[in-house]
């Protein structure tokens, strides 16, 4: 690549980011990291009707917290600022007037009226009302004023856009990294509004000018825009600059059967489809963190939404993904979201944890509780239950008998609670009270030792054991469970299993 790569995130604050585009943010990213690029953030808020108070900063705190914080943005490293649109309102004007003296837009009187009447007048005629070449010279615009009569009716400040002048009868090939050739006819698009009488461009305008402004050299954005890539490419073109390189994500589908993931979706199957959570008045929309997921774990499920590198590999961290990472990998069908592999992957990745980690993010929720241990303690019960959890918010339920005596006993369980089971518990009882070195180890040796020399079977003593412990036949290996609690607690767990079942 003969620029220095710069690429662009550029949402639009209009409420929390959805996980589809962290994941435009990330590919973008990774682009960038991969290439020896920039990647920078562009806040889009020409569209002050749909701007939502403390969207932009959810913005920002999400990059930050998933580890792909811009390298510009506001605030930081402004190079080419202001990176809010909003701020950048005198630029767009003379770009605007540009088009006009090139012959390449014009000015539109039509009131909504007029296009409601128009389009109500087509649809009699079985017609699909387009603003285009078909009727831009039959409607209320600058193609039939002469420059006097033009001048008099800005002059009068006429409201008015200024519309886009879209070639006719031309077959444009435009190339797209990841779709490769892409046809589109002009004459059949519309002319779309650049820019209004009240000094605000549309979205069109503003970030082609910006992209440009800015030196992007990569739009990486999703499928969406792709319909939008031939207006902006013929801008470039009527501003004879430069253009970038275009390449258009696969759409990030719903569980199950077609179309665009949506909140809806997250709400009726039970999981996130924001990165953070997200309140408003009407409640709480949650979030991939507020769910116990690692930024490592969505990275990580995202990048393989759309792209994989050629192997079965499925785990990546940030540095091997931008290693790896390849515009032209990347699919070009929509790919399927898969809550339960999600979940599956922060497991892989709450195992790469140390314990110690674990523990200290398992702490607050026994602080909660009025529950105290020792950290030792902690660490020991952390390592013997993570295995069977997908997240730290589960440790709770995998391990609250270390903490507590249970007071209830599953019902299955007792099934195993024979007549003779009281006195072989007892007879256990007997056997643990003299032991001083209360390991797993020894006691396992010792317990194991005792029923083999009585010939007593292993199901006979193993699972009253643990039922009396922990309550049901679940757990880890109960040795381990009874040098944790200690023998003073293991002795009055049998004890109270006796009297109660």
């Amino acid at each position: 690549m003969s620029k220095q790569v710069r690429v662009r995130f550029a949402p639009s604050p209009t409420g929390p980011l959805h996980i589809g585009g962290v994941r435009t943010a990330l590919f973008n990213y990774l682009f960038a990291k991969k290439n020896g690029g920039t990647f920078y953030l562009r806040i889009e808020d020409t569209d002050q009707n749909r701007f939502v108070p403390g969207a932009e900063a959810y913005i920002m705190e999400a990059l930050e917290w998933l580890g792909i914080a811009p390298d510009e943005t506001i605030g930081k490293n402004e190079k080419f600022g202001p990176y809010r649109q909003s701020e950048r309102k005198a630029i767009y004007q003379k770009y605007a007037d540009q088009l006009i003296a090139s012959g390449w837009a014009y000015y539109a009187f039509d009131t909504p009226e007029d296009l409601d009447a128009q389009r109500k007048a087509d649809e009699k005629e079985g017609k699909t009302f387009i603003y285009n070449h078909t009727n831009r010279e039959k409607l209320d615009t600058s193609l039939v004023l002469t420059p006097e009569q033009l001048a008099k009716r800005l002059e009068k400040a006429e409201p008015y856009v200024i519309r886009f002048k879209t070639p006719v009868e031309q077959t444009l090939h435009l190339q797209d990294i990841i779709r490769g050739d892409v046809k589109f006819e002009t004459s059949l698009l519309d002319d779309k509004v650049l820019f209004k009488s009240d000094g605000m461009p549309t979205y069109h305008l503003a970030n082609i000018v910006d992209d440009h402004l800015m030196e992007t050299t990569h739009v990486i954005r999703g499928e969406e825009w792709l319909p939008s890539l031939p207006l902006h490419v013929l801008l470039y073109q009527a501003f004879g600059w430069e253009t970038p390189e275009f390449a258009h994500l696969p759409l990030i589908l719903k569980p199950v059967g077609n179309g665009k993931l949506s909140k809806r979706d997250g709400d009726k199957l039970g999981f996130p489809v924001f990165p953070l959570e997200w309140k408003t008045d009407q409640g709480i929309a949650t979030g991939y963190r507020e769910n116990g997921f690692f930024p490592e774990t969505v990275i990580n499920f995202l990048a393989l939404l759309g792209w994989n590198d050629g192997t079965d590999k499925e785990l990546f961290s940030l540095e091997e993904l931008v290693a790896s990472f390849d515009l032209k990998r990347v699919h070009k069908a929509g790919a399927k979201f898969d809550p339960e592999k999600n979940k599956w992957f922060n497991h892989q990745y709450l195992m790469l944890q140390s314990d110690e980690a674990l523990a200290k993010a398992f702490s607050p929720i026994l602080s909660e509780k009025n529950i105290e241990t020792s950290q030792y303690n902690l660490v020991r019960i952390v390592s013997l239950i993570k295995e069977r959890s997908h997240f730290v918010s589960e440790f709770w339920d995998s391990s609250d008998f270390f903490f507590q005596a249970p007071t209830q006993y599953d019902a299955k369980a007792t099934k195993n609670w024979k007549e003779e089971t009281p006195d072989l518990m007892l007879q256990l009882i007997h056997v643990l009270e003299p032991i001083d070195d209360f390991t797993a180890t020894n006691l396992e040796t010792i317990v194991k030792d005792w029923m083999q020399n009585n010939q007593i079977g292993m199901g006979k003593i193993m699972q009253p054991f643990r039922l009396s412990l922990v309550g049901a036949l679940k757990g880890p290996h109960l040795f381990d469970i009874a040098e944790l609690i200690g023998k003073t607690e293991t002795i009055n767990r049998i004890h109270k299993a006796i009297n109660n079942l």
